[in-house]
């Protein structure tokens, strides 16, 4: 619903007073995060302890209980208003979900330490393939969290700004273009603790909400949330029985599987940690897991015990006293519900609402924290242009976060900001690249297992082994669930975009392989020398630096040098002419006709007759080149010889060399 945030406060009863008492711990952890360190620096350096760590990785994966009960409601919402008594238990089944996907994934950082993550496990025990795979199904998750999170908080925003609900698609762009431009810039440690500061206001504010929940739950004084008396109509007939029952269960189970969002990130990130790396790492991804149960399960059983009511379209299936509430009516999602509901006074729930907001914003500058490092793997194997494996260099970095933003802005614009059609696209490759990656593994230890020579080390791999056949079991069949309930309600248009980047990078490889075999010396000996090298300098008047493309020319020594121009103008090259004699330059002056006033063809034409005489000889043009102080000066210089130098690179056997002059 529709908050409307007063200045009217109104004093919340029983156990909501505990809000304000632990004020204090929640400003306490605040500063706590604050707090310089001169080790949480850059990720890429090593040295983030796991306080630093868990907000700065794992914010993805807490922010997604901010949207997946959410998801869970709004498709039992489709059987009606009794189908919402079963959320608790999908969450449920979705909290043994992620205790064996965060099982599998301890062991990943375990062994693989470097921060390859699901990439390289697929890379490594399934081939290149599995590992484009997953590489293009984790450029798709990075736009998507970054689409979903800023969606989803534009949409908490709009709870308490109205004016940010009617704006959100455009509002939600501008915010990713200034994420965007932040993450190109990079990331430094006070970032790193701002990020932490919100994660933990974010746990803290909700803890306290849920723990007042429970406590007015059993004091019998939880009040019902305004949605309560709200009437969902049912799309369908049959309720939760039957096989369309199971299968609206199916899609509740597939929608809340966005929780499972984020778990891989730390997998990608154990570089960053502290030493032990790998030990620290895994103890991160325990803390994360179950802080994310925790508060999923909790704001679940939170909303069923206030009666929240959230369904997909509510100007059609939600009444209110026998008539549809109208195309107006705005919803808040569940949480700003269940803090309303809980804590009563604007005071203590509009910051809950805020700092939800603030953590999904977060949330997003994971993505563009990690789509570099990816990006550079893959750059260095050949898949993506070979400058992005130079991490360090700014400039290099920030063009794979410009495309991420790029990405993300047309997703939202496309989408209209709606966070329940974009996450139909997310949990797709969520799914895919964990199953992979679980492959990969479970073949892991098939090959240590042929190596084991005790029987200790059998026992301990054997175990590691059911592990990840568990993991691999569980997000198969949760693939197969979601590819079957969501591929026409978006789902497909990830497996398009996973199936094109795949073939995008596969050309790119293809195209440097090429490169690689015509570039080859084919034997040892290969003459490296031209016999002959014959140079021609271009001039179309004699002046500084035309006489600096010249003396450079005569410097080079080739075998036979010519100075050309073109006849454009008869008074010029007349001037030319008497400028030549009189400078006693011991270079032949050419003139080329140009009936037509077009430099480019007479040119063109008269280094390939050259070309054609001497087949063997190497042509070498020399292009005196104007370098200027201003950007606007450059429509105003080297336009001719930008054109010329574009076409004469495409003759075999010819190369351009560009003489600078600088101006003032």
């Amino acid at each position: 619903m529709m908050m409307k945030c007063t200045c009217v406060t109104v004093h919340a009863a029983g156990a909501s007073g505990l809000a304000w008492a632990l004020v204090p711990d929640i400003v306490g952890a605040f500063r706590r995060a604050w707090r310089p360190d001169p080790n949480s620096g850059m990720a890429g350096r090593g040295s983030l302890r796991k306080s630093i760590a868990l907000p700065v990785f794992a914010s993805d994966a807490l922010s997604s209980v901010a949207y997946a009960p959410d998801e869970i409601l709004l498709t039992l919402a489709i059987a009606g208003v009794a189908a919402d008594q079963y959320s608790p238990w999908i969450g449920l089944g979705m909290a043994l979900v992620i205790v064996a996907v965060t099982a599998s994934y301890r062991q990943i950082v375990r062994e693989y330490p470097s921060g390859g993550g699901d990439y390289e496990v697929a890379s490594t025990n399934l081939g290149p393939q599995a590992g484009l795979i997953v590489a293009a199904s984790g450029f798709a998750d990075y736009a998507l969290t970054v689409a979903v999170s800023v969606s989803c908080g534009a949409q908490y925003f709009g709870v308490v700004f109205p004016w940010v609900a009617q704006h959100q698609a455009v509002l939600a762009v501008i915010v990713v273009v200034a994420l965007g431009m932040a993450g190109a810039r990079g990331s430094g440690a006070h970032r790193g603790r701002t990020r932490a500061a919100i994660v933990y206001a974010f746990m803290s504010l909700l803890g306290v909400t849920v723990l007042a929940g429970l406590i007015e739950a059993l004091a019998g004084t939880l009040s019902l949330a305004s949605s309560a008396d709200y009437q969902v109509l049912a799309e369908t007939d049959t309720g939760l029985v039957g096989i369309a029952g199971a299968f609206l269960v199916m899609r509740a189970f597939s929608a809340g599987s966005v929780a499972l969002t984020g778990v891989e990130t730390i997998a990608s990130s154990v570089p960053a940690f502290r030493p032990p790396r790998s030990r620290n790492a895994a103890a991160t991804l325990t803390v994360m897991a179950a802080s994310s149960i925790a508060m999923m399960l909790s704001v679940l059983i939170l909303a069923r015990l206030t009666q929240v009511h959230y369904v997909a379209n509510p100007a059609r299936y939600l009444w209110f006293r026998g008539r549809p509430v109208g195309g107006e009516f705005e919803q808040a999602p569940v949480i700003a519900q269940v803090a309303e509901t809980v804590l009563r006074s604007p005071w203590a729930y509009v910051p809950v609402i805020l700092v939800t907001g603030l953590m999904l914003l977060a949330a997003a500058t994971t993505s563009f924290g990690a789509v570099p490092a990816l990006s550079a793997r893959l750059a260095q194997a050949g898949y993506l242009p070979k400058q992005m494996y130079r991490r360090g260099d700014r400039r290099v970095a920030a063009h794979s976060v410009v495309a991420l933003a790029v990405a993300a802005c047309a997703l939202i614009w496309v989408f209209e900001a709606n966070v329940t059609q974009l996450i139909q696209l997310y949990i797709v490759g969520v799914f895919g690249s964990m199953t992979i990656s679980q492959a990969g593994m479970f073949r892991h230890w098939n090959g240590a297992l042929r190596l084991a020579r005790t029987r200790s080390a059998r026992r301990r791999l054997l175990r590691a082994r059911v592990v990840n056949a568990l993991g691999v079991s569980l997000t198969a069949i949760g693939l197969v669930v979601i590819l079957t309930t969501k591929f026409t309600y978006g789902a497909w248009v990830t497996v398009l975009l996973v199936g094109a980047g795949y073939m995008a990078m596969t050309a790119v490889r293809r195209h440097y392989d090429s490169v690689a075999g015509e570039t080859a010396i084919k034997r040892l000996r290969e003459q490296a020398l031209p016999p002959r090298v014959h140079g021609i300098v271009l001039v179309s008047q004699l002046h500084r630096a035309a006489m600096r493309a010249i003396s450079y020319a005569r410097a080079t020594k080739p075998s036979t040098l010519e100075v050309t121009t073109v006849r454009i103008a008869a008074e010029e090259t007349a001037d030319l002419r008497a400028a030549w004699e009189e400078a006693a330059i011991p270079v032949p002056l050419t003139v080329l006709d140009s009936p037509n006033q077009d430099v480019t063809r007479p040119l063109l034409a008269h280094v390939r007759a050259v070309r054609r005489t001497s087949p063997r000889e190497l042509v070498v043009v020399f292009i005196p080149e104007y370098i200027v102080l201003h950007w606007w000066q450059r429509y105003l210089h080297n336009r001719s010889a930008a054109r010329l130098t574009r076409a004469l690179r495409r003759i075999p056997g010819v190369i351009v060399a560009s003489v600078p002059w600088r101006l003032g």
